[in-house]
């Protein structure tokens, strides 16, 4: 009646070692480190770059715990702060520039631990320590840039329904277009009103002067400055992500700021270059007739024909460019790595978007037998990464970029590119940095809180129901490790919310084994034999627990559907708590009243209070 088989004791006994093992990590903490990791895209993290770092502090008598290479970089773990800060300005000062030096923290978790996936939870802001910036979109900025990108689609327009027009500039956000005769600025207006409905149209002058404006409407302003609060979330997101911070927040706040948290992140610097850090295209023509040597001799003493920018490509050799840009990156859509078919050199291939793939195809089909610039401009500088001549036509929005050094390359630029250029530049009005001391008096509280609570519970179930309060308390800590190493599984982020969704799941936890000993306390007063209660009191008391678990269960993910932030992080651990507490209050703890009475023919009394 009350014996479980073999293979429920296996099945209880495997999800606690392996509960146990993803719990363990946490308890190993965090060591201080120091992040090495390429500043440009063109260098490459490699045997190398981790030599020259150990060679470095082997020669500054600089010591250390630990030297290793990851995706982001290599890490050096030292013992204490002070080592950390006096490595770091020693590498600062022997890797110059090319190289960040950026202050960090790494898990101290063994490698064997490390080798099956156990990994310690993360902790945010508020428990780690790290930078919280808020930023503010320049929105006059994305309405000039939203105008600037009209000038060069309304050259465009114009020219292919060959309308005559002798100028057009941009002044403010308004777009002007001089036009000799009103007829012809008639038949513009129509053209570009069928096109770009969302501006407004007005024709004025005189004699052969007529200018076209077009302004934005308060509609379209609207939704450009929506359009460039979300571009910049999601770049800064994308950018964040691939850079490996973990667990970043990047929020809206109103209507033209961004919240950005990067919890284990210690240096401002870095976390600054971060949200700085990011690349694109930009494609221009070669000037072909003022590429001669004289001319280039020339613009690399400072005298750059007008027009024109003077660039360097990856061999160094200089390459004069026209100002008038072709396409940016604002029209890709996609990027990723590949190999050319043809001499298996490393690639990037690019896809634009409808509009960006008809201004390729127009140029290409334009300047066949001309040179076209591909820039990559990243971190203020511009290089020219290839300068291929145009052989035919390209339609279909894809254009494959080579040029690349190696594949890694390839890869980080793709990285890069997929990640996109803001849409409008923004200014840090707000910045706090949070230490990790405090993180650690916030873990320290949060801590004692749930031991003190978990203390008192398992006191007053000791006295009021004896045995069966012991087995309530035992499974009570099964269900606190299971969901550690839930958390530490899916490697969630664990904030000062979340510690109190632990103590309150503990709370609620022990309302099952609440329910069980009553029940089976009823069952005894029934005058039912001590087997017969046990079996009736597990068996009548799951349908009660099961009912408030599921009632609770639903409140937890309206929580986490409709909440943000704080709210979501407590409801995330508030519905894992439900799940573990539903394992080990019914299955773990009566496997342990079964090992107690399960095998005992004749039970005289069952100590329940």
């Amino acid at each position: 009646m009350n014996r479980y088989p073999i293979w429920k004791f296996v099945l209880i006994g495997t999800v606690f070692i392996i509960g146990l093992l993803y719990t363990i990590p946490n308890f190993f903490g965090e060591s201080p480190a120091v992040q090495i990791s390429p500043a440009k895209t063109s260098l490459k993290v490699d045997e190398g770059l981790l030599q020259k770092v150990e060679s470095t502090l082997q020669l500054a008598n600089i010591p250390f715990d630990g030297l290793f290479m990851d995706a982001s970089g290599v890490k050096v773990r030292f013992a204490n702060t002070d080592t950390q800060l006096l490595a770091k300005d020693k590498l600062v000062s022997n890797l110059g520039k090319d190289y960040t030096v950026a202050l960090n923290l790494v898990p101290q978790t063994p490698n064997w631990l490390q080798s099956i996936g156990a990994k310690p939870m993360y902790l945010g802001l508020d428990l780690r320590g790290g930078v919280h910036f808020l930023l503010q979109v320049d929105m006059k900025a994305a309405l000039d840039k939203a105008a600037e990108s009209t000038v060069g689609d309304f050259r465009m327009s114009l020219r292919k329904e060959k309308i005559n027009y002798y100028g057009i500039e941009r002044q403010g956000q308004v777009v002007v277009i001089k036009f000799e005769s009103e007829a012809e600025a008639t038949k513009a207006r129509n053209l570009l009103a069928k096109d770009f409905s969302d501006l407004t149209y007005k024709i004025a002058g005189s004699d052969k002067d007529f200018n076209l404006t077009a302004s934005m409407s308060v509609m379209a302003q609207k939704r450009i400055q929506e359009f460039a609060l979300k571009q910049n979330l999601q770049t800064l997101h994308n950018r964040i992500n691939e850079l490996g911070v973990a667990e970043p927040i990047v929020q809206q706040q109103g209507l033209d700021r961004i919240v950005v948290q990067l919890p284990g992140v210690q240096d401002t610097a870095k976390a600054k270059e971060i949200l700085g850090r990011t690349a694109t295209l930009e494609i221009r023509m070669v000037d072909e007739e003022k590429s001669d040597m004289a001319t280039l001799q020339k613009a690399q003493a400072g005298q750059v024909p007008f027009g024109d920018e003077l660039f360097s490509d990856r061999e160094g050799r200089p390459v004069l460019v026209k100002k008038s840009v072709v396409l940016t990156g604002d029209r890709i859509t996609d990027a990723g790595p590949g190999v050319n078919g043809q001499n298996g050199s490393s690639v990037v291939n690019v896809t634009l978007d409808g509009r960006g793939a008809g201004i390729f195809k127009n140029v290409t089909r334009e300047n066949v037998g001309k040179r076209m610039a591909i820039l990559l401009i990243e971190k203020g500088s511009t290089e020219v990464v290839t300068a291929p001549v145009i052989n035919e036509e390209i339609g279909g929005g894809r254009v494959q970029i080579s040029g690349m050094a190696n594949a890694q390359e390839a890869t980080d630029i793709s990285l890069l590119l997929r990640a996109g250029a803001l849409a409008a530049p923004m200014e840090i009005i707000e910045e706090r940095t949070v230490g990790p001391s405090m993180g650690e008096e916030n873990i320290k509280r949060g801590v004692h809180s749930t031991l003190w609570g978990f203390a008192a519970i398992a006191v007053m179930m000791i006295v009021y129901y004896m045995v069966f309060g012991g087995v309530s308390v035992m499974a009570l800590g099964v269900n606190l490790l299971l969901l550690v190493a839930i958390l530490s599984m899916l490697q969630a982020t664990l904030t000062l919310p979340g510690l109190a969704a632990i103590a309150l799941a503990l709370g609620m936890a022990i309302d099952a084994n609440v329910l069980i000993n009553e029940r089976i306390r009823e069952e005894l007063r029934n005058g039912n034999t001590p087997q017969a209660s046990i079996h009736a009191g597990y068996d009548r008391a799951f349908d009660t627990i099961l009912d408030s678990n599921v009632t609770t269960l639903i409140a937890g993910l309206a929580l986490f559907m409709f909440g943000t932030g704080p709210i979501k992080g407590f409801a995330v651990v508030h519905v894992l708590g439900i799940m573990t507490s539903m394992f080990s209050a019914v299955l773990v703890s009566r496997a342990l009243v079964n090992l107690l009475y399960g095998y005992r023919r004749k039970i005289e009394h069952l100590r329940i209070g």
